[in-house]
């Protein structure tokens, strides 16, 4: 593989991660907030 090939391969590795890792927090964060009661809920 040449140089570019790498360089590019990083790339989308890096940016792969990072939203793999955004779509778990946002998938998480959905569910935690359907167990906060609705009263308590300051984003509604």
């Amino acid at each position: 593989m040449s140089d570019t090939a790498y360089i590019v391969a990083a790339w989308v590795g890096t940016f792969g991660a990072v939203a793999l890792y955004a779509w778990s927090l946002l998938r998480r964060g959905r569910r935690l907030s359907r167990q906060v009661p609705e009263e308590e809920r300051r984003w509604m």
